[in-house]
C-alpha cells in the first residue's frame, strides 16, 4: 500500500518550488518566441491596452502544454542534482531506499501533470486558439490608416505606394501624404501630394475611401500619346478636397473565414474524430463523382443501329486499320487540325487533372491537419513523462544543481527532441510519412535514452566517466595503451630479484616455443575465427606470470629496472583468437559479411601485435635478467627462497 512519507513529502516539495518557477520561465521564453511572429500586428496599430491583454492571456494559454515538458525537464534534473551535490541523495541510497523508490512520489506528481496536459490541450487550449485567431482576424480588420507605419512608403494597397510623415491616432487624420498611383508602368503613373487625409474601410471591407485636402495631382496621360510625338502629354489638377476609392482587401477573405472552420488546433479530441468522418465523406463523394465522370466519358458505348454494328464487323473481321496509313493519306491541313486538336483535348485533359489533384490534395492536406492534431494531444501529454525520466536519472548521475549544467543538458535534450519531431511532423503534414511515424518518431528515439538513464541511476553505474569510454574506445579500435611505473616512495618488501630472473628465462623458453609452435605472421583461418573456437591458455599463462614478475619487480630503487620495466607491453591475450567471447556472437558476426570482415582484420592486426609483443617482451627479459646479475654481482640483490 502506498504510504507517503516524509521522504516523498521532502521531495515533492523541492521539485514543486522548481517546477513552478520553471515553468514560468519556460512560459516567458516561448511567448517571447512566438511573439516576434505577430510584432509586426501589434506595433503601431493603436491597440488599447484591453486587446494586448487579451493577445497575452490566449497567447499564453495555447503555449502552456509546450512549457510543462520543458519545466519538468528542468526542474527533475535541478531537483535531483541539488540532491546529489549535498550529499543527501548518498544518504537515501545508504538507507537501502532505491532511486526509483525515492522517486515514486514525483513520478505521481508528473503523472497528474500529464493527465492535466492532456485536459487542457483537449478543453481549454483549443477554445484558447480558437478566440486568438477570431483577435488576430479583428486585428487585421482594424481601421486601415493604423495599418499604414510612419516615414515609411507602404505598399499594402494594390497599385499603390503611400507615404505619410504623420498621422493622429486618436483622429485618424493622416499629414504629408504622398501617393504613387500606378497601373501599367512607371510611365503611366500618377503622383498626389496633400496636407492630410482620411482612409476609412467601406462597409463591405473591400474598399478604402481615401478623402484628401488641399493638394496637387500629376498624371502621365501615356494613353493619349499622339503619332510621332516623342513626349508623353500629363495633366496637373490641384484640388481643395478630393475623395479617390481604393481597392482593398483589408486581408479577410473565404480563406480566412475557411481556416478557422478548418482549424484542427481550435478542436477537441471528439470533434476532429467527427470532422474527419465528415471531410473523408465529403471528398469520398467528390472522388466517386470525379470517377462516375470519367467512366462516362471515357467508357461510355455510344447508341449504334444493328446495320452499322454489322458493317462495323464485317470491315473489322475482312480489313485490318493502320492509323498512321490513314494520317499518312490526309492532306496537310486536316494534318495539322488532327494534330491541334489533339493537343487541345491533351492540354483540357491535363488542366482538368491538375484541378482535380489540387482539389483531393487539400482535402488530404486538412484531414492529415487532423489526425496529426488529434495525435499531438497523447504525444506532448506522454513527453511530460518522457522528459521527466530522462531529467531525473541526468540529475541523479551528474549531481550538480543550479541553473548552470541542469540548464545546459535541458538545452541540449530539447534540442534533440525538437529536430526529430518537428521533422517528423513536416514530413506528416507533407504525406511522406505516415502520420503515427511522424508524429511518434522524437518519443521513439528519446525512450531509449530515459531508460538507459533510468537504469544507470538505479545501479549506480558509470555513464559519464570519461576514462572508462576511452579505454573502451581504445580497446575496440585496438589501441595501445602504455605502461607506466614509478618509484615507490615507501616500499615494504624489496623485490625478490633472483626468482624474478629465473621466472624470465622460463618465459624466454615457452614464448620461443610458442613463436615456433604458432606461425603469427599468416591469416587466421576463418573456420577457427567464427566457428571453431579454441582458447589459447598458453597466452594467458604467459602474461599472468609475466604481471606478477612487474608488480615484484615495480618495488626496486634502481632506475634501470624501472626504465625497463616501463618497456613491456600491454598484451591482448584472447582478442588474437576470437573477436567475441560468446559463440553465438562469432556466427552472427560471420553472418554479417560487412562486419565479419571487419572483425577479421581486426582479429589478424592483433595476432600480428601479439608476435611484435612477444619479441618485445624476449628483448626485456633479457635486459632484465643482465641487469639483475650486474645487481647480484654487485652486492644489491639479497638472496630469496625458492
Amino acid at each position: 500500500m502506498f504510504r507517503v512519507k516524509k521522504l516523498d513529502k521532502f521531495i515533492v516539495k523541492q521539485f514543486g518550488l522548481l517546477f513552478i518557477g520553471t515553468f514560468f520561465i519556460c512560459q516567458f521564453i516561448l511567448m517571447m518566441q512566438f511573439l516576434w511572429k505577430y510584432v509586426d500586428m501589434l506595433i503601431g496599430k493603436g491597440l488599447s491596452l484591453d486587446v494586448l491583454a487579451q493577445f497575452f492571456w490566449y497567447l499564453g494559454l495555447m503555449l502552456v502544454p509546450q512549457a510543462l515538458p520543458l519545466a519538468i525537464l528542468l526542474s527533475s534534473l535541478i531537483t535531483m542534482g541539488n540532491l546529489g551535490e549535498s550529499s543527501e541523495l548518498t544518504a537515501i541510497k545508504a538507507a537501502g531506499i532505491s532511486l526509483l523508490q525515492a522517486l515514486r512520489s514525483l513520478i505521481v506528481v508528473v503523472v497528474l501533470i500529464s493527465l492535466g496536459s492532456f485536459y487542457f490541450q483537449n478543453v481549454v487550449g483549443p477554445n484558447a486558439n480558437m478566440s486568438f485567431s477570431r483577435l488576430l482576424l479583428s486585428m487585421k480588420q482594424k481601421s486601415p490608416e493604423l495599418e499604414i507605419p510612419e516615414g515609411v512608403f507602404y505598399d499594402g494597397i494594390p497599385q499603390c505606394n503611400l507615404y505619410v510623415q504623420k498621422k493622429d491616432l486618436n483622429t485618424g487624420m493622416l499629414y504629408g501624404v504622398m501617393i504613387y498611383k500606378m497601373t501599367d508602368s512607371y510611365e503611366d503613373a500618377a503622383i498626389i501630394l496633400a496636407d492630410s487625409g482620411m482612409l476609412q474601410s467601406t462597409a463591405e471591407k473591400k474598399h478604402l475611401l481615401l478623402t484628401l485636402h488641399s493638394g496637387e495631382w500629376f498624371e502621365n496621360m501615356k494613353s493619349q500619346q499622339m503619332a510621332g510625338n516623342a513626349g508623353v502629354p500629363y495633366r496637373r489638377e490641384t484640388f481643395v478636397k478630393k475623395t479617390i476609392l481604393l481597392d482593398f482587401d483589408s486581408d479577410f477573405n473565404v480563406t480566412d473565414a475557411g481556416a478557422l472552420s478548418n482549424n484542427a488546433k481550435g478542436k477537441s479530441l471528439r470533434q476532429i474524430n467527427l470532422d474527419v468522418d465528415s471531410l473523408k465523406h465529403v471528398y469520398d463523394s467528390v472522388g466517386r463523382s470525379f470517377y462516375v465522370d470519367a467512366k462516362r466519358r471515357y467508357y461510355s458505348v455510344p447508341q449504334v443501329s444493328k446495320a452499322d454494328s454489322a458493317r462495323a464487323v464485317k470491315m473489322a473481321s475482312t480489313k485490318t486499320f493502320s492509323f498512321d496509313s490513314i494520317y499518312g493519306r490526309l492532306p496537310a491541313d486536316k494534318k495539322l487540325a488532327a494534330v491541334d486538336d489533339a493537343l487541345e483535348k491533351v492540354n483540357s485533359e491535363m488542366n482538368d487533372l491538375d484541378f482535380k489533384g489540387m482539389l483531393t490534395a487539400d482535402g488530404d492536406r486538412l484531414i492529415r491537419e487532423h489526425r496529426i492534431e488529434g495525435i499531438n494531444k497523447f504525444s506532448v501529454a506522454l513527453q511530460c513523462i518522457l522528459f521527466f525520466f530522462i531529467g531525473a536519472p541526468l540529475g541523479a548521475i551528474i549531481r550538480k544543481g543550479g541553473l548552470g549544467v541542469p540548464v545546459i543538458i535541458s538545452v541540449l535534450v530539447f534540442i534533440v527532441f525538437f529536430i526529430f519531431d518537428n521533422s517528423g511532423y513536416r514530413m506528416a503534414r507533407g504525406g511522406m510519412w505516415t502520420i503515427w511515424f511522424g508524429k511518434t518518431i522524437a518519443l521513439v528515439v528519446l525512450t531509449p535514452l530515459a531508460v538507459f538513464f533510468t537504469h544507470k541511476a538505479n545501479n549506480d553505474s558509470v555513464v559519464f566517466n570519461v576514462d572508462f569510454y576511452r579505454n573502451l574506445f581504445m580497446k575496440l579500435l585496438g589501441l595501445r595503451v602504455k605502461r607506466a611505473v614509478y618509484r615507490k616512495d615507501v616500499i615494504i618488501n624489496d623485490p625478490y630479484y633472483a626468482a624474478d630472473a629465473g621466472e624470465l628465462r622460463k618465459i624466454n623458453a615457452e614464448v620461443d616455443d610458442y613463436v615456433r609452435e604458432h606461425n603469427l605472421l599468416l591469416a587466421p583461418n576463418v573456420a577457427s575465427v567464427f566457428f571453431k573456437y579454441v582458447p589459447d591458455h598458453t597466452i594467458e599463462g604467459i602474461n599472468e606470470r609475466m604481471e606478477a614478475v612487474i608488480e615484484d619487480l615495480s618495488n626496486t630503487k634502481d632506475k634501470t629496472v624501472l626504465s625497463l620495466l616501463n618497456e613491456y607491453p600491454y598484451m591482448a591475450v584472447k582478442s588474437h583468437t576470437r573477436p567475441f567471447e560468446h559463440k553465438w556472437l562469432n556466427v552472427a558476426a560471420a553472418v554479417l559479411v560487412p562486419v565479419g570482415v571487419f572483425l577479421y582484420f581486426r582479429m589478424w592486426r592483433f595476432r600480428l601485435r601479439l608476435m611484435r609483443d612477444l619479441r618485445v617482451v624476449r628483448q626485456t627479459n633479457d635486459g632484465m635478467i643482465r641487469r639483475i646479475e650486474e645487481m647480484e654481482q654487485g652486492g644489491i640483490g639479497r638472496a630469496a627462497a625458492i
